[in-house]
C-alpha cells in the first residue's frame, strides 16, 4: 500500500481526500496542525499533529511514512481575512508551502497535487472561465495561491519535481455516507449559512446584492460537491504516476447556480423557509463565476458525478438540521 501525505488532512476536504485515498488503496497520513482541522475526522490512516513551518516535524513524517505523493491542502482560506491580515496569509500559505517544498526536495518525493482556487483569476472578462484565462487575483488569499502556482513551476523547470495544481470553484455538499460532515468555524460559505438560517440556528441569511445583472438579480457561483473533489485529487495521483505532464486544471461544474436558486433548492429538500435579509453588494463579489471543465475531463477522465444541487443540500444539511 503506497503512502500519500495528505496537508490539512483533517480539514473539510482534506478529510473528504483522505477517505477517497483510502477507498482506492493508498494509506493517507494525514499532517495537520489542527487550527481549523478536527482530530475526529481522521479515520482511514495516521494523523500527525504539525505545522508546515516545522521542518523537523516534516521531516521525520516524510523519514518514516516514505510517501509516494504529496496532496497540499494546507493553507488559511478566508477571503476577507486575508484582506484584513495579508501577512498571516503570505506566511502560512506561501511560505508554509515554501518549507514544504524544501522538505519534499530533501527526502525525494517529487509529485505533487496542490489546492489552488478560481480565486487566482479574479474577475474575469470571460464566462466560463477557462484555464487560461488571465489570472488577476483581487485579493491576498487568491495572490498567495497564484504565488504558489508560480514557484511550483519554477521548481518543476529545475528539477524532475511534477505537479497538478486543482483550481476549485465552491466546494460544497458533505461524505454521502454520513462519515464526514462540514465544520468551519467561523462558517462564511452560502450554503451552509443557508442551512443554519433554515434550521434555526441563525435567525437570517444575508444575501448581499439582489441587483446584479444576472436573470434573477443575485449572483452566480459554480458549486462542486467535496467528494467529486476527492475524486479529482485521486485521478491526479494516478495522472501524475503515470507520467503526466505538469499542469494546472478547474474543478467546477460549468453549470452555475444564483443565490436565489440555492434557496429554492434548500427549500424543496429541508422542507423549511430560509429567512433571508437583502445586504448592499460587497466591493468585489462578480456577478458570475463559473469553470470550464473540458479540460480535466480531457487530462483526467473527471467529470462531477454528485455535484446535483440536490446532492449537495441533501449532504450538506445533516450536518446542520436541528436534533429531533
Amino acid at each position: 500500500m503506497k503512502s500519500v501525505l495528505v496537508t490539512g488532512g483533517a480539514g473539510y476536504i482534506g478529510s473528504h481526500v483522505c477517505k477517497q485515498l483510502s477507498l482506492r488503496g493508498f494509506e493517507p497520513v494525514a499532517f495537520d496542525n489542527l487550527v481549523h482541522g478536527h482530530a475526529d475526522c481522521v479515520k482511514w490512516g495516521p494523523l500527525i499533529e504539525g505545522d508546515i513551518h516545522d521542518r523537523d516535524a516534516l521531516s521525520d513524517t516524510l523519514a518514516r511514512y516514505r510517501p509516494a505523493a504529496v496532496v497540499h491542502l494546507a493553507a488559511y482560506a478566508y477571503v476577507g481575512e486575508s484582506v484584513s491580515d495579508p501577512l498571516k496569509y503570505y506566511s502560512n500559505n506561501v511560505s508554509g508551502t515554501i518549507s514544504l517544498l524544501g522538505s519534499l526536495q530533501s527526502h525525494g518525493v517529487s509529485k505533487f497535487v496542490f489546492s489552488s482556487t478560481c480565486a487566482t483569476y479574479g474577475i474575469p472578462d470571460v464566462i466560463p472561465i477557462s484555464e487560461d484565462t488571465r489570472q488577476e487575483p483581487i485579493n491576498p488569499y487568491g495572490q498567495s495561491k497564484l504565488m504558489i502556482e508560480k514557484i511550483l513551476a519554477d521548481l518543476a523547470r529545475a528539477s524532475d519535481f511534477s505537479y497538478v495544481a486543482l483550481r476549485y470553484f465552491n466546494a460544497s455538499g458533505a461524505d454521502p455516507d454520513g462519515e464526514l460532515a462540514e465544520r468551519h468555524d467561523p462558517e462564511t460559505h452560502l450554503i451552509p449559512r443557508a442551512l443554519m438560517a433554515a434550521g434555526g440556528t441563525i435567525p437570517e441569511l444575508q444575501v448581499f446584492g439582489d441587483d446584479y445583472p444576472t436573470p434573477d438579480g443575485t449572483c452566480l457561483r459554480d458549486y462542486i460537491h467535496v467528494t467529486d473533489l476527492a475524486e479529482a485529487h485521486v485521478r491526479a495521483l494516478d495522472y501524475l504516476e503515470n507520467g503526466g505532464a505538469n499542469i494546472c486544471l478547474n474543478l467546477g461544474t460549468g453549470k452555475p447556480l444564483s443565490v436565489n436558486e440555492i434557496m429554492t433548492a434548500i427549500e424543496r429538500v429541508t422542507g423549511r423557509r430560509v429567512p433571508v435579509a437583502i445586504q448592499p453588494r460587497r466591493t468585489g463579489d462578480p456577478a458570475a463565476l463559473s469553470a470550464e471543465g473540458a479540460l480535466a475531463e480531457r487530462v483526467l477522465g473527471f467529470s462531477p458525478t454528485h455535484s446535483d444541487i440536490d446532492t449537495i443540500v441533501k449532504t450538506a444539511w445533516a450536518s446542520f438540521k436541528p436534533a429531533t
